[in-house]
């Protein structure tokens, strides 16, 4: 009986991530597919992100079935029912594993799963395949870190699996058992550059309220800067790619890890661009020192908002004003800044909105992307709000991002505020630049000015349909 690995997300039907375009492969997938091929297992690899859903359908119906183990994400969890659907009508056994489906465990179980696996899944799909093959359902019980229903249809649990404490002793990705071209291909395609991702690090140990652990817990292991720079030449001599993501939840979370690391790249001329998610308060004059000498071109910081008190019911462990000075560190060296930014977590007033705006025109990052704060199950945030908490649609159909928090406007509410951020950060770019005085630059400075009293006066009305 072999192993069929796949993770469910079709770029096709996804209209944000065919205009943004900048997909990568599932590492998570990877690195299971090469750890179990390396003890000896039978993997094949369906990589579904350029295929349609019908050809994952279609695979399944061909041959004999054998075990099915699916990557699921909350914002894949309506494919992911279909694809059980379909294997199970076809005789698959279902393997469910990422950080959906420990949160959800009897919802998934109910709708066809076989068994699913909680935290890292290397060692326990290496000790459950057998298990499946033997058709001995008695001997789950054996297999620690999955959920299974028994012979009464009762759901056990078994005990955690410890973390797997190095990471080195894994083998690489099984980047071969894919198409990297198609990724590289697109990039280029969309951007002109081709790009590969890699990781250094497993897991974050930060505790913010909103940030699911689900799979790593809240630890953070992290690879020897020799193992991650032998990967890395590897990427550049086989996929010749001209960037790099380091994937890494805080890439520079270890300072001496990272000199290390820096001084690996520049010994062997590994130098290429490349960004990365970072810290603010694990940003230093040191720190963004190494990052730009090998070629780090641009760093993500999650800010998340500008309001202090926002910062620390959150317990992002930062300040606003380090924020700002990690921000202006990396402009000094030339590297861009992107800043993460969130609306409506708990407690948000629209002084608070005022608030990021300043800070973002303050902080003036080359990039800012917003989200809406939205309710993981597992969190403390998700704690926090459940006894108000009221999907508006079957659990079947909607995703954690569907769930009503209570004091939280409407996503036009939030809408307004993009504008209001956009225009007030441009509008301020406008007037503090040198080349401020350009042909048409008082056009533009109007029609800014409208854009923002707009935005303002939609956030009022918003809200005074909501008092009232």
């Amino acid at each position: 009986m072999h192993l069929l690995l796949t993770h469910g997300y079709f770029i096709q039907e996804d209209p944000k991530e065919l205009q943004i375009m900048k997909p990568y492969p599932p590492l998570g997938l990877l690195y299971i597919s090469s750890y179990l091929k390396s003890k000896g297992h039978s993997v094949e690899l369906f990589d579904s992100t350029f295929h349609l859903r019908q050809d994952l359908i279609s695979r399944l119906q061909v041959g004999s079935p054998g075990i099915l183990g699916i990557y699921s994400n909350l914002l894949t969890r309506s494919t992911v029912l279909e694809i059980i659907r379909a294997a199970k009508e076809s005789g698959w056994k279902v393997v469910l594993g990422g950080p959906e489906p420990s949160n959800y465990v009897a919802e998934y179980l109910s709708s066809g799963a076989d068994v699913i696996v909680n935290g890292e899944g290397e060692i326990t799909l290496e000790e459950l395949i057998p298990v499946l093959v033997s058709g001995n359902s008695g001997d789950l019980c054996r297999v620690n870190g999955i959920a299974f229903r028994d012979e009464t249809g009762s759901i056990c649990e078994t005990p955690p699996r410890p973390l797997i404490p190095n990471i080195d002793s894994l083998p690489w990705p099984d980047r071969e058992s894919i198409d990297i071209s198609r990724y590289m291909d697109a990039w280029r395609r969309h951007h002109g550059t081709g790009s590969v991702s890699l990781i250094a690090a497993r897991g974050c140990a930060y505790h913010c309220r909103w940030c699911s652990h689900s799979v790593y817990g809240k630890t953070h292991r992290r690879r020897r800067p020799d193992c991650v720079a032998d990967e890395v030449e590897w990427l550049l001599t086989r996929y010749h790619p001209d960037m790099l993501w380091m994937a890494d939840d805080v890439f520079t979370v270890h300072p001496g890890w990272l000199f290390k690391y820096a001084d690996e790249i520049k010994r062997r001329n590994l130098l290429i661009p490349f960004e990365c998610i970072t810290r603010a308060d694990r940003m230093n004059e040191k720190v963004a020192d190494a990052l730009a000498e090998i070629r780090c071109f641009r760093v993500w910081i999650g800010s998340e908002s500008g309001s202090q008190p926002i910062l620390d019911a959150m317990e992002r462990g930062v300040t606003v004003e380090e924020v700002q000075q990690a921000v202006h560190l990396c402009k000094e060296r030339g590297i861009q800044t992107g800043m993460f930014l969130m609306w409506g977590y708990l407690g948000e007033e629209l002084a608070d909105i005022e608030a990021t705006i300043e800070h973002v025109k303050r902080s003036n990052p080359d990039i800012f992307l917003t989200t809406v704060a939205y309710p993981i199950k597992g969190t403390d945030y998700f704690s926090d709000a459940s006894p108000s908490l009221a999907p508006d649609k079957k659990w079947q159909q909607c995703t954690d991002r569907d769930y009503q928090v209570p004091g939280q406007h409407s996503r036009q509410y939030y809408q307004y505020a993009d504008q209001l951020l956009q225009s007030e950060v441009a509008l301020h770019r406008l007037q503090n630049s040198p080349a401020g005085d350009f042909p048409g630059s008082s056009t533009e400075l109007v029609r800014l000015r409208n854009r923002s009293l707009q935005a303002r006066e939609g956030l009022q009305h918003v809200r005074l349909e909501v008092e009232t």
